[in-house]
């Protein structure tokens, strides 16, 4: 169970976005500070330098480490005996990939909100330059770090649910049921593809659903796909606000994929469900702590978290206990937490450690850029079937 406990160096950590009026800049701050393991020192959190320089201290950076911009921030930063060792990326995606390639060269561990990049091209790009400069690119997966998640990825692992045949995932909401007329700033960019890329909802939700299968089923692979998408407010084509994404995996697995931010009401975010030949497994956000194991001609069984009889390495990365509730926020601390064990590992050289350390890195972020490459060139010929490259 983690405590709090720290057995690494505290990190020098900056934010770049992520100030007053972005959307996921709390969830990042949540995460980084819950265990001490960073120390927030320095950040160009808004684009409005006033603006962001009033967060800053409001937020108790000095005000002399509050930038006009990233460059500004890596310039006076890299100059400083003390400055920063990590930033994270909290910005628009159009510019993920410039100001993680300038980070990294400027020899900064990246944490980069996702999607990565638009392209896998840039993203192999930007893992030649980590590679070459020992450093860490960590994507921010939040949900993937549920004990629960751990859960079912041990469970399959065992054997326990026999041979996987369907992946149902789920990740909708009705907060774009309407039109984006008064929309927020962190809204608008969404929808446009000058600044989201070619996707909005696949992108923005769909990635994290596709990339918390690959935690639970590593050993399965996509051979082929077709996506479905549609804009139904005409306003965001020819982005989607709604996609349906079939899958057939290498196992001869079928999948199905349901993201749409027009789902109105519906406020039970999202479902992951994996059926196999011996039971199936399902498990939602909306109920963290609690996930469902279903055997063939037996009774439903509701395995609850901190409980002694799951799996040890469940059990490690547990929080609260039983009797008390996990949420968002334990979820991103161990996210951070596991990106800062990676970055540690890296400075002392220990490849061992890293080979066998799970946390959402620059391969992570890779495969869901590939994953959105995949779907939009299946959705843009027509919802056709494509082989999966």
């Amino acid at each position: 169970m983690i405590n709090g406990e720290s057995k690494i160096a505290r990190l020098r950590w900056g934010m770049i976005g992520g100030g007053r009026t972005g959307q996921v800049g709390y969830k990042h701050r949540t995460g980084g500070l819950r265990d001490g393991t960073y120390q927030l020192v320095c950040g160009a959190f808004d684009l409005d330098i006033e603006r962001g320089r009033e967060f800053g201290v409001n937020i108790g950076i000095a005000s002399d480490r509050c930038y006009a911009d990233y460059k500004e921030l890596i310039a006076k930063e890299t100059a400083r005996p003390d400055g920063v060792e990590v930033v994270s990326i909290a910005t628009p995606n159009f510019t993920h990939f410039e100001i993680t390639k300038a980070c990294l060269e400027a020899g900064l561990h990246v944490i980069c909100e996702k999607p990565l990049f638009f392209t896998v091209a840039e993203c192999e790009e930007v893992r030649k330059i980590a590679e070459a400069k020992g450093l860490i690119v960590g994507v921010s997966y939040g949900f993937t770090g549920h004990p629960l998640v751990e859960q079912m990825a041990m469970m399959v692992k065992k054997g326990m649910l026999g041979d996987i045949r369907i992946v149902d995932l789920q990740y909708t909401h009705g907060f774009n049921a309407g039109d984006d007329a008064n929309a927020s700033e962190a809204q608008k960019w969404r929808t446009n593809p000058k600044t989201s890329g070619p996707t909005f909802v696949l992108g923005d939700i769909g990635t994290h659903l596709y990339y918390l299968s690959e935690v639970v089923l590593p050993h399965l692979k996509i051979d082929k796909l077709l996506c479905d998408r549609k804009a139904f407010i005409p306003t965001r084509e020819p982005l989607e606000d709604h996609a349906t994404v079939l899958m057939h995996y290498d196992n001869g697995a079928r999948g199905h994929l349901w993201v749409s931010s027009v789902d109105a009401g519906n406020m039970r975010s999202h479902r992951y469900r994996f059926v196999g030949s011996k039971a199936s497994l399902e498990w939602t956000d909306s109920f963290p702590n609690q996930l469902s194991y279903e055997v063939q001609g037996e009774p439903v069984r509701i395995l609850h978290h901190g409980m002694p009889y799951l799996e040890n390495e469940t059990n490690a990365i547990d929080r609260m206990g039983a009797l008390h509730t996990e949420g968002l926020g334990d979820s991103w601390a161990n996210i951070y937490l596991w990106i800062a064990q990676a970055i540690d590992a890296k400075k002392k050289g220990d490849e061992a450690f890293l080979k066998t350390h799970r946390y959402p890195g620059i391969e992570a972020g890779t495969e869901g850029v590939r994953w959105l490459e995949n779907c939009v060139r299946s959705a843009d010929a027509g919802a056709v079937w494509v082989d999966f490259k």
